[in-house]
């Protein structure tokens, strides 16, 4: 493909994978293949994928913190326990077979699925019978699990933060939205820190999808933050699909 081409193929997928993304995470999942599509080498795929979805969501996190939908109580031993999981969880990826996180998450998806369709009370915020000791220590054991899963498999990650947050804490999804947000942007810096040094962004490529990647992401975060509940659920339930439609694809085509 010539170099039209590839914004042709790419733009698109940035902006609706970020849109998904600014929502209820795994964006990853539209994005990504976007790059591989249109040519580039995994390397430079990942590069640049981490580049505009960095940028995408700085933006959809500044208007959920512009919005005071967070806890930065919980935020921020996330953050720490998740910077922590993730380099733990590259290191068993060397040496363990992802297959067996796949044969976990294709029985986990569809029941998480069915937790999220049935579950009246995403929209409710009932942390206030949690005191601040316990709410510290779960956000920690939620950063360092879904870090570690972050750094040994990946996709999703902002998915199961979401879901973590308000299941295992009780946060309405806004405010589960802002935590996760949160955490991700400071991993995916992290990480884009590491590609910048390598060399292996395209920036000519990111650059133009940067910028849709900022639309996609302030479009949906401004949906999310005004229709809660009614657009989120919906979105979540799209993401695990689209999940466990990547999981079977790596496994068995």
């Amino acid at each position: 493909m010539n170099y039209i081409e590839q914004l042709i193929v790419i733009c698109p997928l940035i902006f609706i994978g970020s849109f998904i993304d600014s929502i209820a995470g795994g964006g990853g999942l539209i994005t990504l293949p976007s790059y591989n599509i249109a040519g580039l080498s995994p390397h430079f795929a990942l590069g640049t994928n981490k580049f505009s979805s960095c940028i995408g969501t700085f933006f959809s996190t500044m208007r959920f913190v512009k919005n005071k939908s967070y806890n930065l109580t919980s935020a921020i031993p996330s953050v720490i326990f998740a910077l922590i999981g993730s380099a733990i969880g590259t290191e068993i990826a060397i040496y363990l077979d992802a297959k067996i996180l796949q044969y976990v998450l294709i029985v986990g998806v569809p029941v998480i699925a069915v937790v999220v369709l049935k579950k009246k009370k995403l929209s409710e915020n009932t942390t206030k019978q949690l005191s601040k000791t316990r709410l510290i220590v779960l956000s920690s054991i939620i950063g360092f699990v879904i870090g570690g899963y972050d750094g040994f498999f990946g996709p999703g990650t902002g998915t199961f933060l979401i879901l973590a947050y308000s299941s295992v804490l009780g946060f309405d999804l806004l405010t589960s939205m802002g935590n996760a947000k949160l955490v991700n942007l400071t991993s995916n810096f992290a990480s884009l820190f590491v590609f910048l040094i390598e060399g292996k962004i395209l920036f000519a490529v990111g650059i133009p999808a940067a910028l849709c990647a900022i639309a996609g992401h302030y479009i949906g975060s401004g949906l999310a933050i005004k229709n809660g509940r009614k657009i989120i659920r919906p979105i979540l339930i799209l993401v695990l699909v689209l999940l466990m439609m990547k999981i079977v694809w790596d496994m068995f085509l």
